[in-house]
């Protein structure tokens, strides 16, 4: 009998410039969007609302853009990362189209880098993965690296090569949602009166609150996502594992700490850009995530005075509240609570 099953690919199965078609198309329906409220108690108004999505102009609530990105990122998992290690960070991710609800959904993905580690038994394999509509038009295009194991520690492997990233997206690269009007932006139904023009750069913002993860919301966000790496699950093998027991997908930090910002960031109503990011920590059930993030940058965008764009650094931080901003010590080493680095570019309103 032949072998139908997929193992994953394993280091040495990647080729540089290697383009992959990743399965399964996938239709984002407004259940996934509810489900995905359930998870974060996200409340951005823009996401939550139609008829506020309609007053700026949006036909309706657009798709969370962070689901999007999971959707996107989750259909690479079964051909890239299905024998990851870990998913080590982000780069030069643009959001294109917002997606709505009864869009569909695909990812292609070409090998962009590869570098086998000191150790012969892994390798860092650095993928830029596009995702389209049903109309073939880009709603997320992002490059982003993971360690990969060898299934052959003594398989041959070409020469490192490693991309150059720019360390973040321009002003004016950034993709403004056709007919955006922010005129009819009401700063009351959307929770903050604090508009582009209120922050500076070297602002510090403590988001406050915080969320403890749960095993089982961690694994139905995994699920929804269509994630399959076997860290996530597999509590079977993964207790004879690194770390003893399941680790919780990356991107769930990441949808919990965008979530808690609305607390101090409630108009930054679209992520247009994900310029960096790196999980600096794991995260397990049972622990509790806070926040906090700093203004980078404020940048005006070509021929719009009504929306601006801020570049953010937010840290997400584990058992530990952010009133004093965690982040990294004297020596460069971060701090033992921060679990999450991610450097990305937001739209918001500006007053008028």
């Amino acid at each position: 009998m032949a072998n139908k099953t997929n193992p994953g690919n394993f280091f040495e199965d990647f080729q540089l410039g290697q383009k992959i078609i990743h399965a399964t198309p996938r239709t984002i329906t407004q259940g996934d969007s509810s489900l995905y409220t359930a998870l974060y108690g996200t409340r951005f108004a823009a996401h939550s609302s139609s008829a506020f999505a309609q007053a700026v102009g949006l036909p309706e609530a657009p798709v969370d853009d962070m689901l999007v990105f999971h959707v996107v990122f989750g259909k690479t998992v079964p051909d890239i990362s299905l024998n990851a290690i870990a998913n080590l960070g982000y780069a030069q991710g643009r959001f294109g189209l917002p997606v709505y609800p009864g869009d569909t959904l695909s990812t292609v993905s070409e090998v962009i880098g590869l570098k086998e580690n000191s150790n012969g038994k892994t390798g860092t394999v650095y993928v830029r993965s596009v995702g389209t509509n049903q109309r073939g038009e880009v709603v997320l295009d992002y490059v982003r690296w993971v360690m990969v194991r060898k299934g052959n520690a003594n398989a041959e492997v070409g020469e490192a090569v490693v991309p150059e990233l720019a360390k973040s997206v321009s002003g004016g690269d950034l993709i403004v949602p056709e007919g955006l009007d922010l005129s009819g932006y009401d700063a009351r139904l959307a929770g903050s009166p604090h508009f582009w023009d209120d922050y500076e750069a070297g602002e510090k913002i403590d988001h406050v609150d915080a969320m403890t993860v749960e095993e089982s919301d961690h694994m139905i966000a995994t699920r929804l996502y269509q994630n399959t790496a076997k860290v996530h699950f597999n509590q079977h093998t993964e207790k004879d594992g690194r770390f003893g027991k399941r680790i919780v997908y990356g991107g769930h930090i990441i949808s919990l700490a965008r979530a808690l910002s609305f607390n101090g960031l409630a108009n930054a109503f679209r992520i247009a850009a994900i310029n960096g990011g790196r999980h600096v920590a794991p995260i397990f059930a049972g622990d509790t995530v806070y926040a906090w993030s700093e203004v980078l940058e404020q940048e005006a965008l070509p021929g719009r005075d009504d929306v601006g764009a801020l570049r953010l650094r937010m840290i997400a931080a584990k058992d530990h509240a952010c009133s004093d901003f965690p982040y990294q010590n004297s020596d460069g080493t971060y701090h033992s609570a921060v679990v999450l680095d991610f450097d990305y570019t937001v739209l918001m309103p500006r007053k008028l």
